[in-house]
């Protein structure tokens, strides 16, 4: 066995991989770049040493080498299927924990993968990989396989470079875009063409393999839930498979493995027809553990991390095929720093304030209780930025059945509360409780297809009431001049305080106040609104770092953190992020924020101001273009009129909402 181990990566599943090593005994040493020099996985190690890049192969095994850790562990994403990697490890004397290079490299092409399992028997989906085809090719065998087709680039995934096409007249355009967009991703614009599996489900097989001989199968997780080819929510098993299909399924994936020499955690990943589930196809073979182990782990009671680290220093596996035993059903959800409600653009910001209940290592108790585990690189104080993937941590649960386990996993979901960075938590809950989801009716397109892009929901009328009340309760416990509490106290009569509150990326809204925090009468929408607001009884209390709400007689509990003028508030697995919680001074609230006010709708990069300070613009005329995780946005003018403020320029970093422009009257 090891005595140290570096891990080659940051985040959750550096943290994962640090909770088996400090379980096991082996010394742990992270690496980290000068952004992640706090972050959470640098802590959780014994030792660190920072690096340039995560993709630096030689700065990872210096630092290795100077730390003596006789293995590398490499996570996923970064160097873990780089073959390259693999091979200066071996060179290095250095264990790399993972599959040969050469099984790397035999399963990282996808027209040499499709070839290699055929050749073993595994069925692969009909079409035409050869290299080198031309276009006309290409088209031709497209044709012959028979519409509709994919087309798909060799050397790449991730959705990047592929086209669906089903009309002939499409092929042309189709296969110049998906040369264009592959040669750019990946460096070859080699593609082939596949037959497009209607109804499709995406299921994948966990295998591993010693270097004794040993290979088996731990079942298959359904990945049928993607957004634009990326998983948000994982399962096993899968509730399509019966117990003969999982049985076969399992040995083509074994087959597979056998096929390239493999050893250590792999996933051969099928596609399969809802409309024919004994029908399945070989995709690809993913030569690294998966993002969503931990569902696997679950059902089968077993650290895949654990058999990785043990397979990798030369040990048999502990166990056969038959011994091999899967209980119950586990699921997991991915939480993305991403705004549903703004088309799933990243996100960004600093964990305000975090309430996740990770456990330690693989299994134990999170939020919603028994059975849940969180895996997580974050903690309060944590920067998100837009670096590195937008996943953020994984909330899984398991239950005796597919029921109990989503219902688990919803109610932990509810009481996972991220503060100061927007996530999709949100938008899982309600995609768990999606009908089709429920029964198990998955295939890839169901999310686009029935959530594809959320509106924004409305803000509840108490959240807005808190929101008013808090700034209430500042000014009473800040100030001890009871004149200068703005409670609406007159000689007669109470008055209103009128407040103006900003939910993120909404409309601002007229909350008016009638008394203290404690005792009040809260309106929700001005008489600017279109009709005078009915007025409710209210109180708001601090406790701890939450808010306790009475509002119209039921009594809510907010998670709350503040930053500057932004008050944030979470329930329920939704967060709101109210700014500019200013007190009205005259007007409505359109008058008193202004229709003109350009925000960024994600924390990112200003890459480019299309205008000048005094300009005047059009409506709809772009004046900023922003990029996050090498995604742009142009920022455009809401109203016709002149730039009387730009405080922004090239080069400039800005906040989620940061105020990009003001255009006033022409």
């Amino acid at each position: 066995m090891f005595e140290s181990v570096l891990v080659a990566n940051r985040g959750e599943i550096a943290v994962r991989v640090f909770a088996t090593l400090r379980r096991l005994g082996i010394r742990s040493v992270a690496v980290h770049t000068a952004a992640d020099a706090r972050a959470l996985h640098v802590r959780e190690a014994d030792e660190a040493v920072r690096i340039p890049s995560y993709l630096d192969i030689d700065a990872v095994l210096a630092a290795a080498r100077r730390t003596g850790a006789q293995a590398v562990h490499p996570g996923y994403g970064f160097l873990a299927e780089n073959a390259a990697f693999a091979r200066a490890c071996g060179d290095a004397g250095i264990t790399f924990i993972g599959p040969p290079a050469e099984a790397i490299e035999a399963m990282g092409d996808k027209i040499r993968a499709k070839t290699t399992v055929a050749a073993a028997g595994v069925p692969v989906v009909p079409g035409r990989d050869e290299a080198g085809l031309t276009d006309e090719e290409l088209a031709a065998a497209a044709l012959g396989i028979g519409l509709p087709v994919l087309l798909k680039p060799s050397a790449g995934g991730g959705g990047k470079g592929m086209r669906l096409v089903r009309e002939e007249a499409e092929l042309a355009e189709a296969i110049a875009s998906a040369r264009r967009e592959a040669r750019a991703s990946f460096g070859d614009d080699t593609l082939l063409a596949e037959r497009f599996v209607t109804n499709p489900r995406h299921i994948e097989i966990q295998v591993f393999a010693d270097a004794h001989g040993g290979a088996v199968h731990l079942g298959e997780r359904e990945c049928s839930l993607q957004r634009r080819h990326q998983k948000i929510i994982e399962e096993a098993p899968s509730p399509l498979l019966d117990e003969a299909t999982r049985a076969r399924m399992g040995a083509s994936a074994v087959a597979a493995a056998r096929a390239v020499g493999y050893t250590g955690a792999g996933t051969v990943e099928y596609i399969v027809s809802a409309d024919r589930p004994g029908e399945y196809f070989f995709m690809e073979m993913n030569t690294r553990l998966q993002v969503e182990h931990p569902v696997t782990e679950m059902v089968a009671g077993l650290d895949l991390v654990e058999l990785q680290i043990r397979t990798a220093a030369g040990e048999p596996l502990p166990f056969t095929q038959d011994d091999v035993v899967l209980r119950g059903h586990a699921v997991e959800a991915r939480v993305y720093a991403e705004d549903p409600s703004r088309g799933f653009l990243p996100t960004g910001g600093t964990v305000l304030l975090l309430r996740e209940g990770r456990p330690e290592g693989p299994g134990g108790d999170g939020p919603g209780g028994d059975h849940v585990r969180v895996d997580s690189g974050l903690e309060e104080g944590t920067e998100v930025g837009g670096s590195y993937d937008p996943m953020l941590a994984k909330v899984i649960a398991w239950g005796a059945d597919r029921a109990q386990a989503l219902h688990r996993l919803d109610r932990a979901l509810a009481s996972y509360t991220l503060l100061g960075v927007p996530t999709n938590v949100g938008f899982l809950r309600t995609l768990l409780r999606h009908p089709d989801v429920a029964a198990g009716r998955l295939d890839t397109g169901l999310v686009e297809r029935s959530l594809g892009e959320p509106a924004p929901a409305a803000v509840p009328p108490e959240v807005l009431a808190a929101a008013a009340l808090e700034r209430m309760l500042a000014l009473e416990t800040g100030d001890p001049d009871p004149w200068a509490v703005p409670d609406g106290w007159r000689p007669g009569a109470p008055a209103w305080t009128p407040w103006i509150i900003t939910p993120s990326g909404g409309e601002p809204v007229e909350v008016r106040v009638q008394g203290r925090a404690h005792d009040a009468l809260v309106a929700v929408g001005g008489p600017d609104a279109g009709a005078e607001a009915e007025a409710v009884p209210a109180s708001l209390r601090a406790d701890g770092p939450s808010l306790v709400l009475t509002y119209d007689g039921r009594t809510v509990t907010f998670a709350a953190a503040r930053e500057d003028h932004t008050l944030w508030l979470g329930r329920d697995g939704h967060a709101w992020a109210l700014a500019e919680h200013v007190r009205a001074e005259s007007g409505g609230a359109a008058d008193a924020a202004g229709d003109g006010v350009l925000r960024s709708p994600m924390p990112g990069t200003v890459l480019a101001v299309k205008v000048a300070e005094g300009d005047l613009v059009a409506a709809g005329q772009p004046v900023v273009i922003v990029e996050a995780m090498k995604m742009e946005h142009t920022v455009t003018a809401p109203v016709a009129g002149r730039v009387t403020r730009l405080p922004v320029r090239a080069g400039a970093q800005v906040g989620l909402d940061a105020v990009l422009a003001v255009i006033g009257e022409g």
